[in-house]
């Protein structure tokens, strides 16, 4: 299991920076596009967590609002809610906070998401009485008291007073014994199972992870005006940060989501590498296509069926469209355009140093999409394909006519589950795959076109779009 999980860290804020209104009522940054948006990357993560501020100023839920998503993750053999995460200093919690309730009975009867509260040694005792059986408190001070490494609890030693949780965030004697804090923290998640976290931070712990390079994708969202108040909390702030202008984060998507902006960066990817294709597209889109596709996303929330066939096409999120793919062996700008959405997909891949990070949509006839998918997206030895495959209907009629785009040949051989790619696709009924890139003989064989070729499927490579599909491999590759 990995060291820490898959840290995406999210945050909106105006034009000059700021997270919230100094003031005691809340500043409004997103719409109903950008809040399903966000539904959906919680529905795609094993936990959410959020400084014990939030919980105070906010008083957030942490839940997933669509029926579909919680059917989904019901359906993959997870909980309907992410586990609940939050970090303490002084203990200050209420146990009447809706961080410590569960989901009404009447719409989610199974279980309620775990709660844990990361807190300094010296108040654990405390907590623990203030919020009773509510959440397990996790006291974090020292190598003993979580299982960290021994560089933790001698990191803590040295610093001769260091814990968990402000306001927002970690602190400490300084920023190192903070980061050691937080990566033990990080590393007590993994062992429980924890492999994709969202961080809905303010302030303090979005700067304390990105100073920290505990991150690995910023998800940024710009709301379209200023507020202009010196006293208003602002995103980041001053630190020694690891992404300075001789290492940039790596733009992988730029999105109009309603009447705000999403920028979306990957931290652990090569730095400054180009934009995916899909990202590319969605920057293209104009505004009227964004209200469009966020009229469909308001839509589909409204009517059960839509909500089941949202379910089905996972939580990636809407889209763009490009119309119906190629009938043939000859590449379309149709086919071109969706392939580019794979390779954008294929960014959101958790980082491995043992499999590459591969994206794949399928789109019925018609242009709809039925299903993506991107590696480890539910777990350590998923691929792309099979991602997406998991989520098709086998009775829908369409898959005879749909085309599945892969930003990687499908393989043909794998270790780590009995049926290769290819042999999923075939029995699927699937007869048409668009690639990007042969698959190179760097962890198993190639040779998933050959096999679905010999099965009678039409595979299309189209390999101008390869260095694109490559670059998200850039440091398996040794570029």
């Amino acid at each position: 299991m990995n060291e820490r999980p898959y840290v995406l860290l999210s945050c909106a804020m105006s034009v000059d920076g700021c997270l919230d209104a100094p003031g005691r009522e809340r500043l409004v940054l997103s719409g109903a596009a950008d809040l399903d948006r966000v539904d959906g990357e919680r529905a795609s993560s094993d936990a959410i967590m959020v400084g014990a501020g939030t919980i105070r100023r906010d008083d957030p839920r942490l839940l997933i609002r669509s029926p579909a998503r919680r059917a989904a993750r019901v359906a993959s053999g997870l909980a309907a809610h992410p586990a609940r995460v939050t970090l303490t200093a002084s203990g200050d919690l209420d146990p009447r906070a809706r961080f410590f309730s569960g989901p009404e009975p009447d719409t989610d009867p199974g279980p309620p998401p775990a709660r844990l509260v990361y807190c300094a040694s010296p108040v654990a005792d405390r907590v623990r009485r203030r919020i009773g059986g509510l959440a397990e408190v996790v006291a974090v001070g020292g190598a003993a008291e979580v299982g960290g490494p021994a560089e933790v609890g001698r990191g803590a030693q040295a610093g001769g007073r260091a814990y968990v949780g402000s306001a927002e965030g970690v602190r400490g004697t300084g920023d190192a014994v903070g980061r050691l804090m937080l990566a033990a923290v990080l590393a007590d998640l993994s062992r429980r199972g924890i492999r994709r976290l969202m961080v809905e931070g303010g302030a303090d712990l979005s700067r304390q992870f990105l100073t920290g390079g505990l991150a690995d994708e910023l998800q940024l969202v710009i709301a379209p005006f200023f507020v202009g108040d010196p006293a208003a909390p602002r995103f980041a702030g001053p630190g020694r940060y690891p992404y300075g202008p001789s290492r940039p984060m790596a733009l992988a998507e730029v999105r109009e989501v309603g009447a705000v902006v999403l920028l979306r960066y990957l931290l652990a990817g090569p730095a400054g590498g180009p934009p995916p294709a899909g990202g590319g597209a969605v920057a293209q889109a104009g505004a009227a296509d964004a209200q469009a596709e966020a009229a469909v996303a308001q839509a589909a929330a409204a009517e059960g069926q839509a909500e089941a066939a949202e379910a089905r096409a996972g939580a990636a999120g809407a889209l763009p469209g490009h119309g119906a793919p190629g009938p043939g062996s000859e590449a379309t700008a149709a086919d071109r355009g969706w392939l580019g959405e794979a390779i954008g997909l294929s960014w959101r891949s958790p980082p491995s140093a043992t499999a590459f990070a591969v994206g794949a949509v399928v789109v019925a006839g018609d242009g709809s999409v039925l299903a993506t998918g991107y590696s480890r997206e539910g777990g350590p030895h998923d691929h792309a394909e099979e991602a997406a495959l998991a989520k098709l209907d086998p009775a829908d009629p369409r898959l005879g006519g749909a085309t599945l785009y892969s930003s990687l040949e499908p393989c043909r051989f794998r270790a780590s589950r009995p049926r290769p790619c290819a042999e999923l696709i075939v029995g699927t009924g699937l007869r048409r795959v668009v690639i990007a890139w042969r698959e190179p003989p760097v962890f198993a064989p190639g040779g998933g076109a050959a096999l679905l070729a010999q099965a009678g499927v039409t595979v299309v490579e189209i390999a101008d779009l390869a260095p694109q599909a490559r670059a998200v491999n850039a440091g398996l590759l040794g570029g």
